[in-house]
């Protein structure tokens, strides 16, 4: 491989990694508008627009839907979120005073021990009862952090929508733009990787899309049957973490069972841990096949670029790692990276 490609491959990670951070709402419009794409194409074959008239009706059209949707489903989402933090160190100092208790009733029970192993058992304790103090001023941290968060999401979703409008406007000028500068006998190799490019993240958002929409509504469901308050926020909180690498539902849903048959709310408790293992079952068979189809990528592949991703470059490497994947097998499609070793 020469210096030359190095170089490339290297600037395009780079590029990569600033279109998932500082420039993420310019890449989610990018996004957008190429899904638009088929209908700007339709209103000017169909209706004899323009480009900038069409891209105007179908960007709007887009965000009218997505509008709606925010005020029917995200003002409750969010007021559930706000009450559920507010609430969430109560629980958690109730927690505190249910193990001081344990301490106390234990302290009866270990007398008798060996010193060492007394002084061991009592700082196991304190330090699970600190733990749950520094649980407390997380959850109001994160809330404080959730609340002063708020009018750099408003900036960004206004940023987004704009840059709907703009990027619809010039995508066809964008795409020449990037093939000239490649060369000619190139363009046709480039343009196939840009075509395989775009069938593969679609694909993968739309499985993400699926699988996430599978736990939430499962996650639902559950709650609902099991009478939980703020059923909506909690569902969506358990489709957060699910997304990130090594921890989904359980590290939600497993610990929240195990306090609830503690302090001796069994039916809840079990209930929790049963709808966990139903979602990790139910999931485990449908994952390979919605990403296996949708992407044209191996559950292994997705799961070793998910957590490379992930240790390399934190929370946005999710995303990167298997685009990563996608760009490549994309690029090998389209004939390039034929490499193969000689012995």
């Amino acid at each position: 491989m020469s210096i030359k490609t190095v170089v490339f491959i290297a600037l395009g990670l780079l590029l990569i990694y600033l279109l998932f951070t500082v420039g993420a709402p310019f890449l989610l419009a990018l996004i957008v508008a190429i899904f638009l794409e088929p209908l700007n194409q339709l209103f000017m074959n169909r209706f004899r627009m323009n480009r900038l008239l069409a891209a105007a009706i179908s960007s709007t059209i887009f965000t009218v839907i997505l509008i709606g949707l925010i005020a029917l489903l995200g003002v409750k989402i969010v007021a559930e979120l706000i009450a559920f933090f507010k609430k969430a160190p109560n629980y958690f100092e109730h927690a505190n005073e249910m193990v001081d208790d344990l301490i106390n009733q234990a302290q009866s029970l270990y007398q008798n021990l060996p010193p060492d192993a007394i002084a061991s058992l009592e700082e196991w304790l304190k330090g699970l009862t600190s733990t749950l103090t520094a649980m407390v001023g997380s959850l109001s941290n994160t809330f404080l952090s959730f609340a002063s968060g708020i009018p750099g999401m408003f900036i960004f979703f206004i940023v987004f929508l704009v840059a709907i409008y703009m990027i619809s406007f010039s995508l066809n000028t964008m795409k020449s733009t990037v093939l000239s500068m490649f060369d000619e006998k190139s363009q046709p190799q480039v343009n196939d990787v840009m075509i395989n490019l775009r069938k593969s993240i679609f694909g993968f958002l739309r499985s993400q899309f699926i699988l996430s929409a599978i736990t939430y509504v499962l996650s639902l469901i559950g709650l609902l049957i099991l009478d939980v308050k703020y059923p909506l926020a909690i569902a969506l909180l358990i489709v957060v973490v699910d997304i990130m690498p090594i921890l989904g539902t359980g590290s939600v849903l497993v610990p929240w069972g195990s306090y609830l048959l503690l302090t001796g709310n069994a039916y809840t408790g079990i209930g929790l841990i049963v709808l966990f293992l139903f979602i990790t079952v139910f999931r485990r068979i449908v994952e390979p096949k919605i990403l296996g189809d949708s992407v044209g990528i191996g559950s292994l592949s997705a799961l070793v670029s998910l957590y490379v991703g992930f240790k390399l470059v934190g929370v946005i490497g999710v995303f990167i790692g298997p685009l990563v994947v996608i760009i490549y097998m994309a690029a090998r499609k389209a004939g390039l990276f034929q490499m193969k070793i000689k012995l």
